[in-house]
């Protein structure tokens, strides 16, 4: 049996649009058009996934989001709007949603946004410890369909920032959890990151500390970051010869776009800061 999908838009276009693709996507989806007709359709209906527009004409999404939990505990939640200023992304945060995607989007990443949410595992959910603009502090559990979404939640708690600043970080902030979920904590969804992002006058600084052991550093062969400097790419005949699949630029590569990138002694924390001019 499909996954029943509800879009709760008032948009009439968006809503069809959504509808239509979403459902030649494979799922069963309702389409209503405001928030006590998804609540109606929550009541009767077993919901696998919400998508609805921030603002309705009579209820906020924040307020729909809590009260369908309060229905469905289980459901997921996908915030989709034109506003996408921070006390709209941290409200999404706040009340458990998974993804956020701001107006206009494509309809491929609509789909994207959709396929993972629905990829993800029932291990747990984003913990948050401080909700702030300029103190953002989660739990994140080791499932990789996380990342994505989480990284699309931290770019938009920032809109200011230089595009090439808030890209820069994005790239870093990807990776670096992608490292942390796969190699700290095994890709065990009962497992957490921990994960701070601040922004001070002149920086933005962002920890990230998984639940493993650790590495040694200098034990890296299968990483960029251990390359002589007459070797360049010898890491990549090392992963080939263990079977590992292409990559291992993460570190190296990170090290590169921001301005600082520090690990701590049982390298299972780092930290990395991108200075900001005043006018940011």
């Amino acid at each position: 049996m499909s996954k029943t999908l509800l879009i709760a838009e008032d948009d009439e276009s968006n809503r069809i649009a959504f509808r239509d693709a979403l459902t030649a996507d494979g799922y069963h989806v309702i389409a209503v058009r405001d928030g006590a007709m998804a609540l109606d359709a929550i009541k009767h209906e077993e919901v696998s996934l919400l998508l609805t527009e921030y603002k309705l004409p009579d209820i906020t999404g924040a307020e729909l989001l809590e009260q369908a939990k309060a229905l469905q505990p289980d459901l997921l939640t996908i915030v989709m709007t034109g506003e996408s200023k921070p006390d709209a992304v941290l409200n999404a945060l706040r009340n458990k949603a998974v993804d956020f995607l701001s107006k206009p989007f494509m309809i491929e990443e609509l789909l994207e946004a959709v396929g993972d949410a629905m990829g993800r595992s029932n291990g747990g959910e984003v913990e948050i410890i401080s909700a702030k603009p300029d103190w953002l502090e989660i739990h994140v559990p080791c499932d990789l369909s996380a990342v994505e979404p989480i990284n699309r939640f931290i770019c938009k708690l920032q809109p200011n920032l230089p595009q090439e600043t808030r890209e820069a970080i994005s790239q870093v902030f990807r990776e670096m959890l992608n490292n942390a979920i796969e190699h700290g904590g095994k890709c065990d969804p009962s497992k957490k990151v921990e994960v701070k992002c601040v922004h001070l006058k002149r920086m933005i600084l962002c920890s990230i500390k998984d639940p493993g052991e650790g590495f040694d550093l200098n034990a890296l062969e299968h990483a960029a970051v251990s390359n002589p400097d007459e070797e360049p790419f010898r890491h990549l005949h090392v992963r080939q010869e263990k079977g590992i699949r292409p990559g291992g630029f993460g570190i190296l590569f990170a090290s590169q776009l921001v301005d600082e990138l520090i690990y701590n002694e049982k390298h299972n924390e780092l930290i990395f800061v991108k200075y900001l001019d005043e006018e940011s």
